[in-house]
């Protein structure tokens, strides 16, 4: 009698371990900034009409005769040099903006900015940034992929479903113009490299080319 009190106790402590559920392994903590004097290098464009006197991604009206910028995943107020690599004219500018949406730009210049780097001409030129200066208390960001732009909303809806379905978080953003752009995005990681692992599966699996890493802002 004893010993099979013994066995059941053992196959008890046995299934009631087994039932256990295992502990979940904690997030990676998000990523800070680049530092200072990080550089990256890469196709440059400006934009200018129709988003000069619009509200930037910051909140702040954009001026295209300021010396301002759009980067996809900087934080908002971070300067960086900008130096064109076929004349090596430079200029600083203030990241206020998203973007480029458009192929594999890492830099939208405001008119100004790419007046003085003469490239207003060409529209694009190969850039290195550098990293002169970040804002105050410069929060760790979370990184999203970005799938599609939208000028009717409906359409950016049914993205916003399906990548949620598939991926497990998607949120909208507008971008103000004339109309008005939905753009969406899919993801919430720690880092633009775990970001860019999810855009790699986002291009494979919805075969979705143009899909890029961009940073969620508040």
């Amino acid at each position: 009698m004893r010993r099979f009190a013994v066995v059941a106790l053992i196959l008890l402590v046995a299934f009631t371990g087994c039932g256990r559920k295992k502990p979940k392994v904690p997030a990676p903590p998000p990523a800070p900034p680049p530092p200072v004097g990080a550089t990256e290098r890469g196709a440059a464009s400006w934009y200018g009409v129709p988003y000069h006197g619009r509200p930037a991604a910051d909140g702040e009206i954009y001026d295209m005769e300021q010396l301002v910028a759009a980067h996809r995943t900087l934080p908002f107020q971070t300067v960086v040099r900008v130096r064109n690599l076929t004349n090596d004219k430079m200029v600083n500018v203030r990241i206020i903006d998203r973007g480029p949406f458009v192929g594999n730009r890492i830099i939208d210049l405001s008119h100004a900015a790419a007046r003085a780097i003469d490239m207003i001409g060409p529209g694009v030129a190969q850039v290195e940034l550098t990293i002169l200066s970040e804002p105050a208390g410069a929060a760790a960001g979370q990184f999203a992929v970005q799938v599609g732009a939208f000028r009717e909303k409906a359409n950016a809806d049914r993205m916003q479903q399906s990548m949620t379905r598939a991926y497990g978080s998607a949120k909208e953003v507008i971008r103000q113009s004339d109309p008005p752009m939905w753009r969406v995005l899919a993801g919430r990681e720690p880092s633009p490299e775990a970001a860019e692992a999810l855009a790699l599966r986002i291009r494979r699996e919805q075969n979705l080319p143009q899909a890029f890493v961009v940073r969620l802002d508040p």
